[in-house]
C-alpha cells in the first residue's frame, strides 16, 4: 500500500509539472502574436519565425548546457537511467524550466523587432539560454544558491525570494534587451529631425490574442512553480488573477482606453506578481499589479519620447522595470504588516533585484557588442525598408496582396 501511494504521488507530480510545462510552452504563442500584432505587416513572418527558432535553439542549449549548470543534472545516461525510479520527473522538470529559460530570447525579440538580422539573434538566444540565464538561475534557484542566498539571509535576515521569476526571468530578460535595443539603434523613420513619428501597430486583434494566450498560460507559469502537486497553492492562483485585474484597470484609466496599453497592462500585472504570488494577500496583489501597469504605461512613454529608445514592444519597461518592481514589491507586501505570510525582507529583495539588473545589462552588452563586431546585428537600409519578411524569409505574410 505504501509503495502504491508513493508511486501515485510521483505520477501526480510528473503529470502536474508536465501540464504546467505545456501551459508555459503555449505562452510562446502569446509572445509571437503579441509581436506580430505590434510590428508592421512586412515584419510579421519574421516575428513568428524568430519565436519558434529561438525556442528550438534554446531547447538544445538548455538541455546540453544550461540545465546542468543550473541544477547539476545532465541527461547523458541511458533512457532507462533517465526514467529512473521517479518516472522521469527530472525530465519533465527540465521541460518546465526550459519554458522559463526560453522566455529570455522571446522577450528580447520584441524589443529588437523590424531591423535585426536573423541568425545573430538566434546565436544570442542560444548564449542566453545556455549560459547567461543559467548562471544567474543557479545562484538563486539552483545548485549554487547556498552561497548568495546564505549571504542574503545572514546579512539582511532572509534569502532573496522569487517564487515564479519576476526577477530571475522577466527582469533578466528585460535588462538583457536594453543594450541590444540601444546598440541596434532606431528604426528608419521613427524620429525625423529630432521629431517623434510613432509607428502604429499593425493588428490590434493579434496583439490582444497574444495578451490573452500569455495571461492564460501564466497560471501554469505561477501556480506550477510549486513543482509538486503537494505544494500547489490556491493563493498563487488568486493572487495572479488579482494582479492581472489590477494591471488591466490601472492601464485602462492611465492610458485613457488605449487597447495596446490595456492588453499590456494585464501582462504588467502578471509580471509584477510572479515573485510574491505565494506570499502576499490578494488585495496586495491587486495593488502590485496596478502599480506595475502604471510603471509600464508611463515608463514606455518616457522611454520612447524622452530617452528616444526605439524599443518596439517596450520590453525594457514591461519586463525589466516591472519585473524589478515585482521583486521589490515582494519585500514590501510579503511581510505580515500588509497581510502577507512573511519570511522576506525589503533589503534582500532590493539588493537581489539590483544585482540581477546589473548582471543582465553587463552580460547583454558584452554579448551584443561581440555580435555587432563579428557578425553584424542590423539589416541594411534596403533590407529594413523592404521588411524582414522578404529580406530574410523571402515571403510576405499576405502574399495575395502582391498579386495584381
Amino acid at each position: 500500500m505504501e509503495s502504491a501511494i508513493g508511486s501515485l504521488r510521483v505520477s501526480g507530480d510528473v503529470l502536474f509539472l508536465m501540464l504546467g510545462a505545456v501551459m508555459v510552452f503555449a505562452m510562446h504563442a502569446g509572445f509571437a502574436f503579441l509581436e506580430v500584432g505590434t510590428v508592421r505587416k512586412k515584419n510579421q513572418v519574421n516575428a513568428f519565425c524568430k519565436i519558434l527558432s529561438d525556442w528550438s535553439v534554446s531547447t538544445v542549449a538548455y538541455f546540453l548546457i544550461g540545465y546542468p549548470i543550473s541544477y547539476g543534472v545532465h541527461f547523458f545516461g541511458s533512457a532507462e537511467t533517465l526514467l529512473g525510479a521517479n518516472q522521469g520527473y527530472e525530465l519533465v522538470r527540465f521541460f518546465f524550466l526550459l519554458c522559463f529559460a526560453a522566455c529570455i530570447p522571446a522577450i528580447i525579440s520584441g524589443g529588437i523587432a523590424e531591423r535585426a538580422k536573423f541568425w545573430p539573434q538566434v546565436t544570442a538566444g542560444a548564449i542566453f539560454a545556455g549560459l547567461v540565464y543559467p548562471l544567474f538561475e543557479s545562484v538563486i534557484w539552483g545548485q549554487f544558491s547556498g552561497g548568495l542566498q546564505g549571504f542574503f539571509e545572514s546579512t539582511f535576515g532572509a534569502p532573496f525570494h522569487d517564487f515564479a521569476g519576476s526577477v530571475v526571468v522577466h527582469s533578466i530578460g528585460g535588462w538583457l534587451a536594453l543594450p541590444a535595443v540601444v546598440l541596434l539603434g532606431r528604426r528608419m523613420g521613427r524620429w525625423v529631425n529630432g521629431k517623434s513619428h510613432a509607428i502604429p501597430v499593425s493588428n490590434i486583434p493579434f496583439l490582444a490574442l497574444g495578451s490573452w494566450i500569455l495571461a492564460i498560460g501564466w497560471f501554469g507559469f505561477n501556480v506550477m512553480s510549486a513543482q509538486t502537486l503537494e505544494g500547489v497553492s490556491g493563493l498563487v492562483a488568486v493572487n495572479s488573477l488579482m494582479a492581472m485585474i489590477g494591471g488591466v484597470l490601472a492601464a485602462l484609466i492611465a492610458s485613457k482606453n488605449d487597447p495596446g496599453f490595456l492588453h499590456n497592462g494585464a501582462l504588467a500585472g502578471l509580471i509584477a506578481i510572479c515573485s510574491g504570488s505565494d506570499l502576499v494577500h490578494p488585495l496586495a496583489a491587486l495593488v502590485i499589479g496596478a502599480i506595475g501597469a502604471l510603471i509600464f504605461v508611463y515608463g514606455f512613454t518616457w522611454e520612447q519620447e524622452k530617452l528616444k529608445i526605439d524599443d518596439v514592444l517596450g520590453v525594457w519597461p514591461l519586463h525589466g522595470i516591472v519585473g524589478s518592481w515585482g521583486g521589490i514589491a515582494c519585500g514590501i507586501f510579503g511581510g505580515k504588516m500588509f497581510g502577507g505570510l512573511g519570511g522576506v525582507t525589503f533589503m534582500s529583495q532590493l539588493v537581489g533585484t539590483v544585482l540581477a539588473a546589473g548582471y543582465a545589462m553587463v552580460a547583454g552588452y558584452i554579448v551584443y557588442k561581440a555580435i555587432c563586431v563579428t557578425m553584424g546585428f542590423r539589416l541594411n537600409e534596403e533590407e529594413e525598408f523592404q521588411g524582414a519578411d522578404l529580406s530574410i524569409h523571402h515571403v510576405d505574410a499576405y502574399p495575395e496582396e502582391r498579386v495584381s
